[in-house]
């Protein structure tokens, strides 16, 4: 099924649910369908067919939901880019998936202008400044039957190298996925969903996708950046369900004297984005009892992968569950074949969900997507290292090209990080291997502290009593915040280069 039919069902259903909350603004379902649909009929007008991509460089907002949901019924793709976004980046973007036209806020008109790859393109520009409003005047387009096999979205992901990659999603992925989510996790139309992801990312964008389908309420919020903002307003608009990242949690679990009557109308958390932290999953599961904690696994090449039930957090405590609904996941060898249990190995994963490739990059597809051994079936290689137990819980190690090797043994960034996690006094931490030239590399530990009188010799003494000696830091950096991709996400890769050069992108 086409993704825009979940708009059009959910308005044939109840027009008058509330679909979208963003600020001030409250759309039912049939005015956020009339708005998209006249929307889309200004695409057409100015020249978009089925099949061009549609650059979209907005701030979470009604308008960004509009957007995307326009660009499906036109029969476009989309392509969502996070408007903090550098010019060099944008352009890399621009220059890969030729849009044939930009939809961006007011304030980034001039960057768009300055970007040559997108200065020629025609846009449109949300805000007082631009032309947003007359392109929700013009008369709804007619919807039209087109095929779910369509491609309907282009997300880029930067990766380990720093250089995007344009993950092809058709349709038919996006509905297998949001399905098997929903499920899952029980969505109803009852539900209020609130996201502070960016919807230029896979995470973000699977709650509007998700929320539309169900026909729930999406209450969207800019960011995170004043969590007090946030969690008054999970309080006023009766939240059910609230999808976070690690650093949101820490952020949740560091506030004084937060009430936990702000959350008393949660059903569910998720997390998804990176790995949680034990000390994060015991901290949420403490603080609000009754909501109910899934984590998951997912990549933007497949959405989501894994799932753990809420119901067996204790007994499987450090697993991300077992494979998602409709889907297939296993570790394997170097050589493709399963690996027994307890073994460590690559995940693959295998299902409807699972993308196309990666846009104009048949090297990089290629890598990603390969035939099994004997049955010649496309697998999604995550890169990512994993054990699974016989009942099939994976167990996330770490990214293949994470892993630190110091004195001839491997040491996995993740199972330092739980352990620093765990001190008293420090909120969030991120382990990177620096090159060493007796030890090959040595590990270093980027922590944010909560306790100024922190020293890097109390950090490395608390590692050494849980900690095997090849694991311990031999280094400790102290920073105000770590490093932080587009999607919120802390990165390994940044936090590895010096403090004065990194900083929050977020």
């Amino acid at each position: 099924m086409r993704i825009e039919r979940y708009l059009q069902d959910s308005a044939a259903r109840d027009g008058a649910r509330t679909a979208i909350v963003a600020g001030e603004t409250r759309l039912s379902y049939a005015r956020f369908l009339d708005l998209s649909a006249r929307m889309a009929s200004t695409l057409r007008v100015n020249g978009i067919c089925p099949g061009d991509r549609v650059l979209i460089l907005l701030d979470n907002g009604w308008q960004a939901a509009v957007t995307i949901f326009a660009t499906w019924i036109a029969g476009a793709v989309i392509c969502p880019v996070n408007p903090s976004s550098k010019n060099a980046r944008l352009a890399q973007i621009a220059q890969d998936c030729r849009p044939a036209m930009v939809v961006a806020e007011a304030r980034l008109a001039h960057l768009v202008q300055n970007t040559a790859e997108l200065a020629d393109i025609p846009r449109l520009v949300t805000g007082d400044a631009g032309s947003f409003d007359a392109a929700i005047e013009a008369e709804p387009l007619v919807s039209e039957a087109l095929p779910g096999t369509d491609l309907a979205a282009l997300i880029y992901t930067s990766g380990s190298t720093g250089e995007p990659k344009g993950v092809m999603l058709a349709h038919e992925n996006m509905d297998a996925a949001a399905r098997s989510i929903t499920t899952y996790l029980e969505n109803t139309a009852s539900d209020i969903i609130l996201v502070v992801l960016p919807l230029s990312f896979g995470y973000g964008l699977s709650q509007l996708v998700t929320a539309m389908l169900v026909g729930a309420t999406l209450v969207i919020e800019k960011s995170f950046a004043f969590p007090q903002v946030i969690f008054e307003k999970i309080r006023d608009e009766q939240v059910t369900g609230f999808p976070l990242v690690p650093t949101m949690a820490a952020m949740m679990l560091q506030a004084r004297d937060l009430d936990a009557a702000y959350f008393a109308s949660l059903r569910y958390m998720t997390s998804a984005a990176a790995p949680l932290p034990l000390a994060h999953v015991d901290g949420l599961r403490a603080f609000l009892p009754q909501a109910r904690l899934y984590i998951m696994y997912g990549q933007t090449e497949c959405t989501r992968a894994t799932w753990l039930p809420p119901s067996v957090t204790d007994l499987r405590r450090g697993s991300v569950g077992i494979a998602i609904p409709g889907t297939y996941a296993e570790v394997i060898d170097e050589a493709g074949e399963p690996l027994p249990a307890g073994a460590v190995g690559e995940l693959v994963i295998s299902g409807p969900h699972v993308m196309r490739g990666y846009w104009q990059n048949e090297a990089a597809t290629r890598q990603a997507l390969r035939p099994a051994p004997h049955s010649g079936a496309l697998r999604l290689h995550t890169g990512d290292l994993f054990t699974a137990d016989a009942e099939g819980y994976f167990t996330f190690v770490a990214r293949m090209d994470d892993i630190i090797k110091s004195r001839g043994e491997k040491v996995a960034p993740k199972a330092v990080e739980d352990v620093l996690c765990r001190m008293p006094g420090i909120a969030e931490a991120l382990v990177v291997g620096v090159p060493d030239d007796v030890l090959g590399q040595v590990v270093k530990a980027v922590v944010v502290a909560t306790d100024a009188a922190l020293t890097e010799r109390d950090v490395m003494r608390f590692c050494a009593k849980n900690l095997e000696d090849h694991m311990v830091p031999k280094l400790v950096e102290f920073r105000d915040a770590l490093p932080k991709t587009d999607s919120g996400k802390a990165s390994r890769r940044l936090a590895a280069e010096p403090a004065n050069t990194t900083g929050s992108i977020a």
